[in-house]
């Protein structure tokens, strides 16, 4: 018979690109979920977060700034600044085009990522946060 368990927690971000590995808070949820085999679901609530499986090391958390940039140059003329008089429509953009959620099959309760896979989340804004993350594990 299946079953749907969800939990949210909270992640302290500093914005400005910054990529935090979250992979031990979704295994807890899992965990405290006690289902077995599934599908979980990572969803950040906010529109300037994203969320994305990927390695966790130093290279990779500094390629990332270079990386946003070139997907959304912070210092573009976007009309969401203009008409907001805000300074993130870069971060919004960024968002979006990675975006919101990453699922991930629960196998005999072990998120099935590679070897030096990790779920991470992508803080875009251009100050500090805290981040809304949601879990949601179905399955057996």
């Amino acid at each position: 018979m299946s079953r749907a368990f969800a939990r949210r927690f909270e992640v302290a971000t500093t914005g400005r690109d910054q990529m935090l590995d979250v992979t031990r808070q979704v295994r807890e949820v899992v965990q405290a979920s006690g289902i077995r085999d599934g599908l979980v679901c990572v969803f950040v609530a906010h529109s300037t977060a994203a969320l994305s499986v990927s390695e966790y090391e130093p290279g990779l958390v500094q390629d990332i700034r270079i990386t946003a940039e070139r997907l959304a140059a912070e210092h573009a003329d976007y009309a969401h600044n203009r008409l907001n008089a805000d300074d993130n429509a870069h971060s919004h953009l960024r968002s979006l085009v990675i975006g919101p959620s990453v699922t991930v099959p629960l196998v005999d309760g072990a998120l099935t990522l590679g070897t030096w896979q990790r779920i991470v989340l992508l803080d875009f804004d251009t100050h500090p946060r805290t981040r809304t993350l949601w879990v949601q594990v179905l399955g057996e």
